[in-house]
């Protein structure tokens, strides 16, 4: 890996640590990244916080100069966690500083990194009691965690700083599970069936979509297991008006569609334009149809027809805090009052979409979120406020259920941390 690339790495974190801009935001504003530069800005993000206590313990005296800060931490993280040489690191890491105008810190960058070859052992075993560099997270993410999940939340720290599976979900309308695991096999690629999702392949190395057989046929999309069951647990049946609302980028769309045999409609609204161009792009590919709308959820008044819907998927915005194996800027981005006030526009959005539900329907709530503010304490309340409503039990295969839901924990099953309660309205 050049000193050009390690830049390019610096770059981007700059962008995410200091400018507090997603990582998905961060690759795009640049040209082009080579495959090693993503591993480093995704492998500094997932150890950031083990990586920081490693710095506090190798500086006597904190560095000011953020820019410096995160060139010393992407080098420890190359030491740590990478097979390079340990000179290549310690060589490509101070060369980069002349070429960022820090040559005066030349001898800080070599210094500290070489401390850390000589004493691996010993700092590493000092650090064994150390939350942070145990846990990998913030520390009001573990404080949650332990609240909302006393039994589980050493496992959920586990998998979140594992690397999440590659998951495929097959369009029965063209061709079947078994039948599209032979494609994979001629392709050279591996994979194996989901045990509980008859539509989930999990790939045993990921891979560009390009190279999936069909995926441009719209034989296959990417999307993980623990989504996949939206579609069946909305009941759909033959010739129901469903709204698919904050639909982007319209995974959950598609699979609705492809599931029901003849929905009489499908709207599907998002309030991000640019985002519904994805949506369009996956119905135009899988060859379906829906209607589309960017709109936003919290005003039908602006456009609802007036007419009932059979079914609601409310897949809310969220602190997606079950997801953060996939997206581990989150534990660098996300704060506490981000996730209080995801859970007030997700009140806001149910309280929106009820009056919009036939007598008899149901509205699937869906979150990728772990934090029990906003899965069963949110259904809670609404129920509270709304004796039309009452919450249908759920028993899955895995997971954890309560009367007010079902959640899957990150990990269980080859699963994302995600959440469904399903509502139905009294006749």
């Amino acid at each position: 890996m050049s000193v050009n690339d390690r830049i390019e790495a610096l770059n981007i974190l700059v962008r995410v640590v200091s400018l507090r801009q997603p990582l998905v935001h961060a690759f795009a504003a640049s040209k082009s990244i080579k495959p090693f530069t993503k591993e480093l800005c995704f492998g500094v993000c997932r150890h950031f916080y083990r990586l920081n206590t490693l710095l506090e313990v190798l500086q006597e005296k904190k560095t000011k100069n953020e820019r410096l800060r995160l060139c010393l931490i992407l080098g420890l993280y190359q030491l740590q966690y990478t097979h390079k040489p340990e000179y290549a690191v310690v060589k490509e890491s101070v060369a980069m500083l002349d070429k960022l105008k820090l040559g005066w810190a030349k001898g800080l960058m070599n210094g500290l990194l070489r401390e850390f070859i000589r004493s691996r052992e010993e700092i590493l075993a000092s650090l064994q009691d150390n939350v942070a560099f145990c846990y990998g997270q913030p520390e009001w993410i573990l404080k949650r965690w332990q609240e909302d999940w006393p039994e589980y939340w050493q496992n959920i720290a586990s998998a979140q700083d594992a690397h999440p599976p590659m998951s495929l979900r097959v369009n029965q309308k063209k061709i079947s599970t078994s039948e599209y695991l032979h494609c994979l096999e001629k392709a050279g690629l591996s994979a194996k069936a989901h045990s509980q999702r008859p539509t989930a392949l999990i790939l045993d190395s990921a891979c560009s979509v390009e190279k999936l057989p069909g995926f441009k046929e719209g034989l296959v999309s990417v999307q993980d297991v623990a989504a996949q069951y939206a579609a069946d647990l909305l009941l759909m049946e033959e010739g129901m008006r469903v709204l698919d609302a904050c639909c982007a980028p319209g995974g959950k769309t598609c699979h609705i569609l492809e599931q029901a045999s003849s929905p009489a409609e499908c709207l599907a609204i998002d309030v991000d334009a640019r985002r519904m161009q994805k949506v369009e792009a996956n119905l135009e590919r899988l060859q379906l149809h829906a209607h589309l709308q960017v709109a936003d959820a919290l005003h039908p008044e602006y456009w609802w027809d007036g007419h009932l819907f059979d079914r609601i998927l409310l897949d809310a915005p969220c602190s997606a805090s079950g997801v953060i194996r996939r997206q581990p800027d989150i534990r660098l981005l996300r704060t506490p009052e981000e996730v209080n006030a995801a859970a007030a526009l997700q009140k806001q959005l149910l309280y929106a979409l009820w009056p919009l539900l036939k007598p008899g329907g149901r509205l699937l709530y869906a979150t990728c979120s772990i934090f029990k503010s906003e899965n069963e304490q949110q259904i809670a309340e609404f129920l509270l406020h709304h004796p039309d409503a009452a919450c249908e039990p759920l028993q899955l295969e895995v997971g954890h259920g309560s009367e007010f839901g079902w959640q899957f924990l990150p990990g269980e099953a080859d699963m994302d941390g995600f959440f469904y309660s399903r509502i139905v309205k009294k006749m």
